[in-house]
């Protein structure tokens, strides 16, 4: 199977116009290009599995058009995909902020999905989706290190339980790599698909490793590559593997 995962900033594009006439103002712009090439891009790479940070549900800054919807149509994908804040937070009263979401896509094999939330954080959804053989979480963690370490607990006590190998992926926000959730993976079962460590942010010239695709047991990954595109601030990440059911209960 091929998972990829992709963080595509609400398709608003890169570059110097991203910050004029004011720092962030490319936020309140989307770009129908922009989808446009995202979505050739990911259609090329024919996933099994996508995973998408900060995707537009249909705000005005998209011409109320859901981006999660427009990918998966094009993909023929089935889609799950809900708003990345609590739902007790006044995010969900802000236009344009209501509308931002995380989304996964997926052939329609799907056997569940189930949306859970971090107890701290500003962004505080992850997604699961149970397919035929593998439990897979979608997460979008905080900026602040000391919530970014309060949501790992919770995703830990989520993976541990899932009744299927598991796998974790998104935008960790890790700003010191897998130094930062070395605990985490080791107490949760998991290793990185990113063996050599490569950065996926920002995308022109890529310093840090951010974005993550961690397997747990009985996942074997046959390659993992990420692509050189630049149509976000972050780059994308391709992971292709196997799944051996076996192999996880007698690691387990």
């Amino acid at each position: 199977m091929r998972l990829l995962v992709y963080n595509i900033r609400y398709a608003t594009g890169t570059g110097p116009a991203f910050h004029l006439p004011m720092p962030g103002a490319g936020y309140l712009r989307s770009s129908r290009r922009v989808l446009e090439d995202i979505t050739a891009f990911i259609r090329a790479e024919d996933p099994d599995l996508v995973g998408l940070i900060e995707v537009d549900t249909g705000s005005v800054r998209t011409g109320m058009l859901n981006q999660a919807a427009y990918i998966a149509n094009a993909v023929g994908h089935y889609t799950a995909h809900q708003c990345k804040y609590g739902t007790g937070s006044i995010n969900q009263l802000v236009p344009i902020v209501r509308k931002q979401a995380n989304a996964l896509l997926a052939a329609p094999r799907v056997t569940g999905e189930r949306f859970h939330y971090f107890d701290t954080g500003i962004k505080r959804l992850i997604i699961e989706l149970e397919l035929d053989d593998v439990c897979v979480f979608l997460v979008h963690l905080s900026l602040k290190f000391r919530h970014r370490q309060y949501q790992l607990r919770t995703l830990h006590d989520l993976v541990v339980k899932a009744p299927k190998p598991a796998i974790v992926a998104g935008d960790f926000n890790t700003f010191w790599g897998t130094h930062e959730i070395y605990l985490f993976m080791r107490a949760a079962g998991l290793h990185s698909a990113n063996t050599e460590g490569l950065p996926s942010f920002p995308s022109r010239r890529p310093r840090v490793e951010l974005d993550f695709i961690l397997v747990g047991n009985g996942i074997e990954v046959k390659s993992f590559r990420i692509p050189a595109v630049t149509y976000s601030d972050h780059r994308p990440l391709v992971c292709d593997f196997e799944v051996n059911t076996g192999k996880r209960e007698q690691g387990s």
